[in-house]
C-alpha cells in the first residue's frame, strides 16, 4: 500500500475564470491515477489546499504527523515546489519509510503540465528506493538536504 498525501501547490491549481487567476482546488490525483491505469494499491488523502509559500510550521507539523502515523512504509507527498525542500528536510527524522515528495511546475489541468510525468516517476521511485526522504522531479531524484529549486531554470538542482 502506498499512502499519497496531497498538500496543494501548483499541481492542484485550477483556473477560476471569474477571478482571472489560479487557485488551489480539489486534488487532481485520483482522476490522474485512474486515467493512467495505476493499479498499485494506494489511498489518497488531501491534507490541505495551500500554495507551498503559504504553508506554516503548523501545516508542516500536520504533514509530518500524517506521514509518521501512516501504517504504510511507502509515502508519496504532492507539494508545491517552492518549499518542497523545507518540508522534505523536516520529514528526514521519520525512519522506516520511503518518503517521496513531488509536484509540478504547471497545473495538472494544463496540457503541457509535467504533473502526470512527475507523479508517475515518483510512484516508481517510492516503490524502488530504500527508506529515506527524496524529492522526485522531472526524471531526477534528489536528497532534500542537498537540493535547491532553481527558479530561473524551472527545475531542481543539487547544491
Amino acid at each position: 500500500m502506498i499512502d499519497i498525501f496531497t498538500t496543494g501547490g501548483t499541481i492542484d491549481k485550477v483556473y477560476f475564470d471569474a477571478l482571472s487567476e489560479y487557485q488551489i482546488g480539489a486534488t487532481a490525483l485520483p482522476d490522474m491515477l485512474a486515467e493512467n491505469n495505476v493499479f498499485v494499491a494506494h489511498r489518497v488523502t488531501q491534507l490541505m489546499r495551500k500554495d507551498s509559500l503559504e504553508l506554516t510550521d503548523v501545516d508542516r507539523a500536520a504533514i509530518h504527523q500524517a506521514v509518521a502515523a501512516s501504517d504504510a512504509d511507502k509515502i508519496l507527498v504532492t507539494h508545491g515546489t517552492d518549499t518542497m525542500v523545507q518540508t522534505g528536510c523536516g520529514l528526514a527524522e521519520i525512519k522506516g519509510k520511503t518518503i517521496v515528495l513531488t509536484g509540478a511546475m504547471q497545473p495538472a489541468t494544463l496540457r503541457n503540465s509535467d504533473a502526470e510525468f512527475n507523479v508517475g516517476f515518483a510512484l516508481a521511485a517510492v516503490q524502488t528506493l530504500p527508506h529515506g526522504v527524496y524529492i522526485a522531479m522531472n526524471g531526477e531524484v534528489f536528497d532534500p538536504a542537498t537540493t535547491a529549486k532553481d527558479r530561473s531554470a524551472h527545475r531542481f538542482v543539487s547544491k
